[in-house]
């Protein structure tokens, strides 16, 4: 049973990479990834029945919180599902530490975006120009248009320290 953790943390972390990746390309985080984060949250913890249902506490605390933060316009939903789904594998200090090593990776991206603002507009990207130059071709257009930060990048950043503070 000892190797379910590691190989949970494993794929939970695979998985934060991928959302991050899809959010900075569609600006989208899609439910099956945060069930399936979730369900892993909960495989990680099954040795512990008292620490399951503590974390489930305090993944229902934390979406009502969010869910007032949401109502209001200051964050998506796709960011309260994934920050919910998130804190299910997590006590209640390992929320705290998420939502710590989130707000400063997303106050990282924010500075990164405000710096971006500033760099010339490109004018197309190829087809066959390099990775970080159609990215920036099309985050830049996003910018000119006040598209959303994807914060699903901060979360994952915060989801993977957490997971691998954690151990394995």
């Amino acid at each position: 049973m000892s190797w379910i953790v590691p190989i949970a943390s494993g794929l939970e972390i695979l998985l934060l990479l991928y959302v991050a990746t899809i959010d900075v390309a569609t600006r989208l985080i899609r439910n099956e990834i945060c069930l399936a984060l979730a369900l892993l949250g909960i495989v990680s913890q099954l040795a512990s029945p008292m620490q399951v249902a503590q974390s489930l506490i305090v993944a229902a605390i934390l979406f009502l919180l969010l869910l007032v933060i949401y109502t209001r316009g200051s964050i998506g939903g796709g960011d309260v599902k994934l920050l919910v789904a998130l804190a299910v594998g997590l006590p209640l200090a390992g929320v705290v530490q998420l939502l710590t090593i989130t707000a400063l990776a997303g106050g990282v991206l924010a500075l990164a975006h405000l710096v971006m603002r500033n760099l010339p507009y490109p004018r197309l990207a190829p087809a066959g120009s390099s990775f970080a130059r159609r990215v920036y071709a099309v985050e830049r257009w996003r910018h000119l248009r006040h598209a959303p930060l994807p914060y699903g990048v901060a979360i994952a950043c915060g989801g993977i320290w957490t997971i691998l503070s954690k151990g394995f």
